[in-house]
């Protein structure tokens, strides 16, 4: 019996090792799963971007935990440079691409006939080219635009007791609509409401640069000094709310500023009162599951991931407990 148990217990340790220590099972990818699929990933903005730093750091989060042979390329907002990356990418022959969709439609179809032509998978990232995936495929993670600016017009109508004939301020980004349907969706929504909404241009380029939106703004106010309510059409911008405010004679909590997403920028201004309302689109996510995506329909061969971000309202009763994520720009 003694020696029926010491081999037994010798049996186990073999067993034991073999399990610790063998290969990646059946049922386990193993570490670097996706190294063999080469990426570009498209961040937007400029590398040192608030929003598009936390789209990049989501994406170098799943790059690490997948393996994938991926690189993150930068494209200062500029979307004719993201159409010339992106041709790039495609006459490269890598095997995936994660892309911003603002070019929209247009631009982006014919470069996804010839990636899909070549066996190069897409994704797509915070604005959704419908018509695209319609035609080549692909998933895609960010918020429903026009969804999410008609919930932030209605949540500050509810929070702010807003109400017919009061007057808003509303950045647009006219040029491109699938681009511009959310804070047009806040404009739709306000002027439903029977308020009186005047639209300032939003170009591309001011999110790589947003201090040439604070004249721009300040002459809006100087003009119609009765408006109650700004609405900005991303972090980038709504980063330097308290220079709008100042540079326009307003102090804290004399304007109420509104907007989209999450920075560290935007918690120091919820702190002093220049922004009391943002619908955060959770940026992060927008990096890590387009990478995680095409990894796994490259290596498994699943279908692509489609993940509406919109998750809710960052306010000044509950900001403080996201703000330290905020802060190290995760959030």
């Amino acid at each position: 019996m003694k020696n029926f148990k010491y081999i037994l217990a010798i049996l186990c340790f073999y067993v034991w090792t073999a399990v610790s220590f063998a290969g990646p099972t059946g049922q386990d990818l193993g570490d670097n799963w996706c190294s063999d699929v080469k990426m570009h990933f498209y961040a937007g903005g400029p590398e040192a971007g608030g929003f598009a730093g936390i789209v990049a750091a989501g994406a170098m989060n799943a790059i690490r935990d997948t393996g994938a042979d991926a690189e993150i390329l930068y494209s200062e907002w500029d979307f004719e440079k993201m159409v010339r990356q992106l041709r790039e990418s495609v006459g490269l022959g890598v095997d995936a691409i994660a892309m911003m969709g603002h070019p929209g439609d247009d631009a982006l179809m014919p470069l996804a006939k010839q990636a899909a032509e070549k066996g190069i998978l897409m994704t797509y990232q915070n604005v959704d080219p419908s018509g695209v995936r319609a035609k080549y495929g692909g998933g895609y993670v960010g918020a429903n635009l026009a969804t999410q600016g008609k919930a932030l017009a209605r949540e500050a109508i509810r929070q702010f007791g807003l109400k017919a004939g009061d007057h808003a301020i509303v950045m647009v980004p006219i040029g491109d609509y699938a681009r511009a349907q959310r804070e047009d969706g806040a404009r739709i929504i306000f002027e439903e409401h029977g308020m009186t909404v005047t639209v300032l241009d939003g170009q591309p380029t001011f999110a790589s640069d947003p201090n040439l939106v604070i004249p721009i703004f300040g002459a809006a106010l100087n003009t119609h000094p009765e408006t109650k309510i700004i609405v900005h059409p991303g972090s980038d911008v709504m980063n330097v709310a308290e220079g709008i405010a100042k540079a326009a004679g307003y102090g804290p909590n004399e304007i109420l500023q509104v907007g989209f997403d999450t920075s560290p920028q935007i918690m120091t201004a919820f702190e002093k009162g220049y922004v009391h309302l943002t619908s955060d689109q959770q940026p992060f996510l927008q990096g890590y599951l387009p990478v995680l995506s095409l990894c796994q329909t490259a290596v498994l061969g699943t279908g692509a991931i489609n993940q509406d971000t919109g998750a809710g309202f960052v306010d000044t009763n509950n900001y403080k407990a996201v703000k330290a994520l905020a802060d190290a720009g995760l959030r």
